[in-house]
C-alpha cells in the first residue's frame, strides 16, 4: 500500500531508466552507445533508454541521425511535425524540449508551438510550413488523408517530403511513447556521460 512516501526503487536515473555507467555497459551497449555518439554527437533523451536493446538502438538511431542532416524538410517543418506528435502523446519531456528547440533552432515563433502542442489551430505564412502543418495534424488525429489536401502536398513538398513527413511521425511517435512508458520528466538529465 502506498504511504505517501516515494519509494526510490521507482525511480532510475533517467525517470523510472537506471543508465549504466559507460564503463559498466555490456560489449553491445557500449557498441551501441558509440555508434549513437558517432551518429548524434550524444546520446540524446530516448535512446538512452534504447541502448537496454543494443539490436534496436543500432537500428533506429540512423533514423533519427537521419532527420539531423538529411531530410527533405527544413528544421523548422521537422520542428512542426515533432510539435503536432508532441501534442498528441503528452510526453512531458520532449515537449519541453521541443518547445524551447522548436522556437531556438526551427525558428518558429513560440506561440505557433504552443498551439502545436496544445493542439490548437494556427497557421503558417510560409506555404511549405503551412502543408507540414495540415499534413502532420491529420495524420496523427487520425484521419483520412484527402485526395486534395495529398495533391497540395505532392506539389508543395513532393513524394520525398510525403514520406519524410510519415516517417517523423512515426518516429516522433516512438520517442514519445518511450519516454511516457518511462516516466521521464520534464526536467530529467541523466548520467552525465
Amino acid at each position: 500500500m502506498f504511504d505517501g512516501n516515494p519509494d526510490p526503487a521507482d525511480f532510475g536515473t533517467f525517470g523510472r531508466y537506471a543508465e549504466t555507467p559507460v564503463d559498466e555497459m555490456t560489449p553491445e551497449m557500449r557498441g551501441a552507445y558509440e555508434y549513437t555518439v558517432r551518429l548524434r554527437g550524444l546520446v540524446p533523451g530516448p535512446h538512452k533508454i534504447w541502448l537496454a536493446n543494443p539490436k534496436l538502438a543500432n537500428a533506429i538511431v540512423p533514423t533519427g541521425a537521419y532527420f539531423q542532416t538529411d531530410s527533405s524538410l527544413s528544421k523548422a517543418e521537422i520542428e512542426i511535425v515533432t510539435n503536432v506528435v508532441n501534442g498528441r502523446w503528452l510526453a512531458a519531456y520532449p515537449n519541453y524540449e521541443h518547445e524551447k528547440i522548436g522556437v531556438e533552432l526551427g525558428g518558429l515563433a513560440p506561440d505557433q508551438v504552443e498551439a502545436l502542442i496544445a493542439g490548437l489551430p494556427t497557421s503558417f505564412d510560409d506555404p511549405r510550413q503551412e502543408l507540414v502543418y495540415e499534413l502532420a495534424s491529420t495524420l496523427v488525429r487520425p484521419r483520412v488523408v484527402p485526395l486534395g489536401l495529398y495533391r497540395r502536398a505532392e506539389q508543395t513538398i513532393g513524394v520525398a517530403g510525403i514520406v519524410d513527413v510519415t516517417v517523423l511521425i512515426g518516429w516522433f511517435t516512438s520517442v514519445s511513447l518511450t519516454l511516457s512508458a518511462f516516466d521521464v520528466p520534464a526536467n530529467a538529465v541523466g548520467l552525465n556521460q
